[in-house]
């Protein structure tokens, strides 16, 4: 008895980490699948963006200070989308190394 309930959550278990891959292949955009440089800066500056708004929240820095970190992010948002458009909506691996060194100076200043 024991047993088959142990295999039975095993399954089940299985079944809900299958279906949560299936799930975030499916909320894959075409566009991110053809644009995965570009995907890949953005979810970074997305992701930087949602860190400032923590630490202002959280008494961290000041509104201020993440007027400026905002206005970095934006100025690299507007660099990806200019490298863009010089090469058919992709950018290169070197444009790519080029923003995430960028963005690694700012994920720095946020965390000081």
């Amino acid at each position: 008895m024991l047993k088959s309930v142990r295999t039975v959550l095993t399954v089940t278990a299985a079944t809900f980490a299958l279906s949560g891959v299936a799930t975030n292949a499916m909320a894959e955009t075409q566009w991110q699948k053809d644009h995965p440089r570009r995907t890949e800066v953005n979810k970074r500056l997305n992701n930087q963006n949602k860190r400032i708004h923590n630490e202002v929240k959280s008494g961290q820095i000041s509104k201020a200070r993440a007027a400026k970190l905002h206005h970095e992010d934006h100025a690299l948002r507007t660099e990806e989308r200019t490298m863009a458009s010089t090469d058919h909506s992709h950018i290169t691996k070197t444009d790519q190394r080029a923003l995430n060194q960028q963005e690694n100076e700012v994920s720095k200043q946020i965390g000081r």
